[in-house]
């Protein structure tokens, strides 16, 4: 029991502190997510005309809106949508970019150039400006915002996990399974996978930083959250006209999106270099 501890403690040492700080900030946004009706000071969307616009007090702590509406609270209510839009994007940017690009990468030929060229359609789409134009056009709001993001977003995962896959497939151990009589698809999804996790796992965290920038810009522009909405973008457009005699409320969202899509990428990168470094130590 005291050995085990031990290693922990020594493994922990390790972590960089850069990253022990991102995991902290990634843990605090997702209690908050969790549980944001309970620790909540103030209804997030209660409005309180004879408290517009206050700067930081005891009561409430980055001050409030144009509309009276505690900042701290909707920053709080906001942590939900901020970390759940960007998790389902890359979420499903995995899962696609590993079945297409792993099929594509090991098998080859036609299958890998029909895969490619879908992939090189979608590159030559302007991700951003068409995702605002699909979402003016059908008022799909929030949910149409995310389907749109996660279908462009895969093409440059599936790009990044091919390369990979064509490298796997020439290794001995691949060669070995073929030998043996291994099924094409045990080989792709249970062998080139494992090998390659890191890349994926290092994608993901691009890809949620890369979504949560672009679904809080939607909502900077009004699209995406409906309007009230407490919205870490939305709360950025709101508190722009005040920028400078109420600089807490537009500030403060925008460092915290700041804040997460970096703590999201130092931790991806890091299980990059930890595992790349174990597989060249083997």
């Amino acid at each position: 029991m005291t050995l085990t501890l031990r290693s922990r403690v020594s493994k922990l040492r390790d972590v960089p502190g850069s990253v022990l700080v991102a995991s902290l900030i990634i843990i605090i946004i997702c209690f908050a997510a969790v549980a944001a009706q309970f620790i909540s000071p103030f209804n997030p969307m209660e409005q309180d005309l004879l408290a517009v616009s206050l700067k930081p007090t005891s009561s409430h702590w980055l001050g409030s809106d144009e509309l009276g509406r505690d900042v701290f609270s909707r920053l709080i209510a906001g942590s939900r949508g901020a970390i759940i839009g960007p998790f389902l994007i890359a979420f499903s940017g995995l899962v696609v970019s590993a079945i297409l690009g792993i099929f594509a990468g090991y098998r080859g030929g036609s299958i890998d150039n029909l895969i490619m060229r879908g992939v090189d359609f979608i590159v030559a789409l302007p991700g951003l400006l068409l995702t605002i134009v699909v979402v003016s056009v059908t008022h799909g709001g929030y949910w149409m915002a995310l389907l749109v993001l996660g279908v462009l977003n895969v093409q440059g995962d599936i790009r990044i996990v091919r390369g990979v896959s064509l490298e796997q497939r020439k290794l001995p151990y691949i060669e070995a399974l073929r030998v043996v009589g291994v099924p094409r698809w045990r080989i792709m999804y249970k062998h080139i996978v494992p090998n390659i996790y890191p890349i994926l796992i290092a994608n993901f965290a691009t890809d949620f930083a890369g979504a949560l920038v672009a679904l809080s810009g939607l909502s900077f522009l009004g699209l995406g959250s409906q309007p009230g909405t407490p919205d870490w973008g939305r709360m950025l457009s709101d508190g722009q006209p005040s920028l400078f005699t109420n600089y807490w409320a537009a500030l403060s969202p925008g460092i915290t999106i700041v804040l997460l899509a970096v703590s999201v990428n130092l931790i991806g990168d890091w299980v990059y270099d930890f595992y790349s470094k174990k597989s060249l130590q083997r």
